[in-house]
């Protein structure tokens, strides 16, 4: 006897999705079926079609073309399924998008977003920033209908997010919007500043003490260097001079490109990984972040400091810039580390620095240097140079 073609029991069409998987009590599992034309969702064996199937197949299937009235609560049959009820009440997704006006039609929705990605692509947008859009207008899917801009609207008001978090979110479908030639009047959010994380250097490297060679390694590039996780994992052995102890950053983000001096403890801990590609560390970020995270989970509670946990990538690379500043106060080198843009970007580290240091009144150490031997022993013990005054060279050093 052959096996019959699977059709939808509601209106007898061929057009079905697969629905996940049903687990029964008897440790086995049945297939769900989705219909694509009715939204009917229905069960079936895996190996075989049962005779109830087939006849509550011709029966809906004549029931149809009858132009029979179909009640709003149907019933979905479970196929096949002994350890489970036959019937159960279920709603279509139409019934839904009719009683609730929100609910967004899936499929639709992620064609749209598709074709928003590859017109960002066209574009010349980096996959990140492509990736992180996407991600976005997914997540806003679930909730409305995306080409309802009063919807959205009305999504994002109820929403438990930051103003910061919603105002990015409106950003982003305002030029979504942009992609299909339509307009709105977006809701009002303003960026809320916050002041990042700021670890202690000792829990740094306790941290990186706790890990294992390779990310330790990769925390000590990442503390010395500010650079971004995505441009550390670019990173390749041709980049690395070992005898220079100079590291090559290409940029990320539209920021500058640049090469960084590092020291040679962290030259030491990178030649001491195996070469086994052309990258020094895995250029999978995500692998990496995985990786930290449990690692991460694990010093915190082996030194039973909690505050290790609030530690990420990007968390060095403030902590790099704020340090910088606080050295130099001088927010153009801090740039030039950092590789900004513009000197708007390294302003934070200004106000994050004077939050976490609260100095008012700077204090320093001054010494006068007569002849080249002293000018040399001040710069060797940290002190840097000022200025001339009356045949004496002046240097400081902050207290």
């Amino acid at each position: 006897m052959s096996i019959p073609t699977l059709k939808c029991p509601q209106c007898g069409s061929e057009k079905l999705y697969r629905d996940g998987l049903r687990y029964l009590t008897d440790g086995s599992n049945v297939q769900r079926w989705l219909c694509r034309n009715c939204g009917y969702r229905f069960t079936e064996k895996n190996c075989k079609h049962s005779e109830m199937f087939q006849s509550l197949s011709r029966i809906h299937t004549q029931s149809l073309k009858s132009n029979s009235v179909i009640l709003s609560n149907r019933q979905v049959c479970d196929c096949l399924t002994e350890a489970s009820k036959n019937l159960t009440t279920v709603e279509t997704r139409q019934e839904e998008a009719q009683r609730e006006g929100t609910t967004p039609n899936q499929h639709e929705a992620k064609d749209k977003i598709l074709q928003y990605a590859w017109w960002l692509k066209k574009k010349g947008r980096s996959e990140a920033t492509i990736k992180s859009r996407v991600r976005r207008l997914k997540g806003l899917s679930k909730h409305c209908n995306l080409m309802d801009p009063e919807a959205v609207k009305e999504t994002l008001a109820k929403l438990s997010q930051k103003n910061s978090t919603k105002a990015i979110t409106t950003s982003v479908y305002t030029n979504f919007l942009k992609c299909f030639g339509l307009t709105w009047e977006p809701p009002e959010y303003k960026m809320e500043e916050s002041i990042p994380f700021i670890p202690l250097e000792n829990e740094i490297d306790q941290l990186i003490a706790s890990c294992n060679k390779r990310t330790a390694a990769l925390l000590q590039l990442l503390k010395e260097t500010g650079a971004r996780i995505g441009e550390a994992a670019r990173l390749q052995w041709i980049d690395l001079d070992s005898e220079r102890r100079t590291l090559r950053v290409q940029a990320e983000k539209g920021s500058n490109p640049r090469i960084l001096g590092i020291s040679e403890k962290l030259v030491g801990m990178l030649n001491a990984l195996p070469k086994r590609s052309e990258y020094i560390f895995n250029p999978n970020v995500k692998a990496l972040r995985t990786s930290f995270t449990y690692q991460r989970a694990r010093a915190t509670v082996k030194l039973n400091n909690p505050r290790l946990k609030k530690i990420t990538f990007h968390t060095l690379r403030h902590w790099k810039g704020t340090m910088e500043y606080h050295k130099t106060k001088d927010p153009w080198h801090v740039k030039r580390i950092l590789g900004h843009k513009t000197l708007s970007s390294t302003e934070v580290y200004i106000n994050v620095e004077q939050a976490i240091f609260q100095i008012s009144n700077d204090e320093y150490h001054v010494k006068a240097a007569h002849d080249l031997k002293e000018a040399c022993q001040l710069l060797e013990t940290g002190f840097e140079y000022v200025t001339d005054m009356e045949g004496v060279k002046l240097f400081r050093k902050r207290k």
